[in-house]
């Protein structure tokens, strides 16, 4: 069982109407009852519970936490992205999607500024997938289409990702790395581009389909964790000298 964390900052949908139109339960909400599963265990949390939802039990028995959020950014008090930091090197997936991308803990883990270009005009979006071997990509078609969505446009000032499974295509032309793998310690991250607050993205079965994927993909390996500092000799293998 994958114990997954979904955090939103649960804002535009109490100050804007439009956005509570599309998400009366909150973004966290749909998305949290569009990944659940069988194998897939889910809770929430949001940015104006006490320690934003993540405290140290939560975050202790989260496997991956998936971050969404946009206009608080700069209301996530640092303790907490320090301890949302310490637990993706220990191992915790996290997976980041649309507007997060410039939310502190991202920001921390890729070290760049993690800008872009962006338009809000509500145009279609093309989600090609260039790696379609890898699990993120599991049961995805060569493209998912998304009628309307905001656009991101290169350059996006990340470093190289160290996968690349997804690029969109906008009708005004940009492209965009919309799918992007890292690895931090023993703790892997998923960057996904779609879900911009105003459009019912994170009801798309495929948009679904690939942050589930992602979940599981983003889960601990439960590898042992490295020792590292001044080290003494290891045993003799039996039989050598």
């Amino acid at each position: 069982m994958v114990k997954v964390t979904v955090w939103n900052e649960f804002l535009h949908e109490k100050e804007h109407e439009e956005v509570k139109a599309v998400y009366p339960d909150g973004i966290h909400n749909a998305l949290a009852e569009g990944i659940r599963s069988e194998g897939i265990e889910v809770q929430t949390a949001t940015l104006e519970e006490p320690e934003h939802g993540l405290t140290e039990e939560k975050l202790n028995n989260t496997d991956v936490l998936i971050w969404w959020g946009h206009m608080g950014h700069d209301r996530v008090d640092d303790a907490i992205v320090e301890r949302v930091h310490q637990r993706v090197m220990d191992g915790m997936g996290l997976i980041v999607l649309h507007s997060g991308h410039f939310s502190k803990i991202f920001k921390k883990l890729m070290g760049t500024g993690c800008d872009l270009k962006w338009r809000e005009a509500g145009e279609k979006e093309r989600i090609w997938t260039v790696n379609p071997a890898h699990p993120i990509a599991a049961g995805i078609p060569e493209y998912v289409t998304i009628d309307h969505e905001e656009m991101y446009g290169e350059h996006f000032d990340i470093p190289a990702p160290d996968e690349l499974v997804f690029v969109s295509w906008f009708e005004g032309g940009e492209v965009f790395r919309s799918g992007c793998t890292f690895f931090r310690g023993q703790g892997k991250i998923f960057y996904f581009r779609p879900g911009h607050e105003t459009h019912p993205t994170y009801y798309h079965p495929q948009v679904l389909q690939i942050i589930q994927n992602g979940v599981k993909w983003a889960a601990p390996s439960q590898a042992g964790k490295p020792v590292r500092g001044n080290h003494q000799p290891l045993e003799p293998i039996k039989g050598q000298a």
